[in-house]
């Protein structure tokens, strides 16, 4: 019935309808095996990144050693804002053996991810933590708390509410740009489709087929995204 139904599309072959129904199950379990960890994995340590990078871009100046921190972090992110991610993610795993430091390509993929993550993630989760009135802080010094503690016990569960729809537009638009792992030879939804176009020659319905694959897991995720904001929604109206 299927292969009937691709083969009434005004494009399709018969062997073009085959071809899109081989290549259906390779491409979403490259999906689920790897485009889909590779993102959590991603975005996990770049929000770690982000958050200690905000925490200390919030924090009250200090002495030369928080300016110096300082200075390299705007660096950090002036960097990654400022130059593709193709391009970072050709240093990590093409530039970086120069060194001899030689990574393999879904570690080397991770880091270049989440060094990404963590430069556009810290703008967000800055405006966040910013976002909480200063007498929360106030409030949390007050009462013995150290800078950590207050952050940890006050400041965050407020900023998350604000940080949560902008960071998980990030994450869905993180998992579209996965595709770019294929570059560091990495296996995932968008090579599995090169590699079925390269074999077949024939590369409009694998490449029309890939993007409708990204479009249905960006599609759980988008209602996912709203079942998040709907709960925060509720939370904050209590």
């Amino acid at each position: 019935m299927l292969n009937n139904f691709l083969q009434n599309l005004p494009f399709m072959t018969p062997q073009r309808a085959q071809l899109v129904m081989d290549a259906f199950v390779p491409l979403v379990k490259s999906g689920f095996m790897v485009s889909v960890p590779l993102t959590l994995a991603s975005f996990v340590f770049g929000m770690l990144i982000a958050t200690a990078v905000a925490l200390v871009r919030v924090m009250p100046q200090g002495g030369w050693l928080h300016r110096i921190v300082l200075a390299i972090l705007k660096v950090y992110i002036s960097i990654i804002r400022g130059t593709p991610m193709v391009v970072q993610l050709a240093i990590v795993f093409y530039g970086l053996p120069a060194m001899n430091v030689f990574i393999d390509p879904i570690p080397a993929a991770v880091i270049g991810f989440s060094l990404n993550v963590g430069a556009y993630g810290s703008e967000t989760v800055r405006a966040a933590i910013l976002s909480v009135p200063k007498g929360q802080w106030e409030a949390g010094f007050s009462i013995g708390m150290t800078y950590m503690q207050t952050f940890r016990r006050i400041i965050a569960p407020q900023a998350l509410r604000v940080a949560v729809p902008p960071l998980s537009n990030s994450f869905i638009g993180l998992f579209k740009e996965t595709s770019l792992a294929s570059f560091v030879t990495v296996t995932e939804l968008f090579r599995v489709a090169q590699q079925y176009a390269n074999l077949s020659y024939d590369f409009l319905p694998v490449y029309i087929e890939v993007g409708l694959v990204y479009w249905l897991f960006c599609w759980v995720l988008f209602v996912i995204q709203a079942r998040l904001e709907k709960h925060f929604d509720r939370h904050v109206a209590r």
